[in-house]
């Protein structure tokens, strides 16, 4: 009866440590590291009503295609990037987003 103390929020939100389970990562990628440089580049969308999500979406794909590691395909960087592209309500979104309804 842990769940007896929670509020509705705190059963509702999605733990910090798990993986957007809307994202479907090719499987026949390979294994590779997301560099620091890479993540300290991106972009961040917030969700705001003054932020423009087509230009961020610009802005990651230049920088996805100009950092992106070598033998390593552009969507598999670009759907394990995206993620940490995001924030706040954007990144909340995310989270509620139906299983596997992300692949590219």
């Amino acid at each position: 009866m842990a769940n007896a103390n929670r509020t509705l929020k705190e059963l509702t939100t999605p733990i910090a440590v798990q993986q957007p389970l809307c994202i479907t990562y090719p499987t026949e990628a390979h294994s590779f590291e997301l560099k620091l440089g890479i993540l300290h580049h991106l972009p961040k969308f917030n969700g705001f009503g003054t932020e423009d999500p087509n230009l961020h979406l610009h802005d990651f794909h230049m920088i996805i295609t100009g950092m992106k590691p070598d033998n390593v395909r552009e969507d598999h960087t670009k759907v394990s990037s995206f993620p940490f592209s995001l924030e706040g309500r954007a990144r909340e979104w995310l989270y509620y987003q139906p299983a596997g309804s992300m692949t590219t």
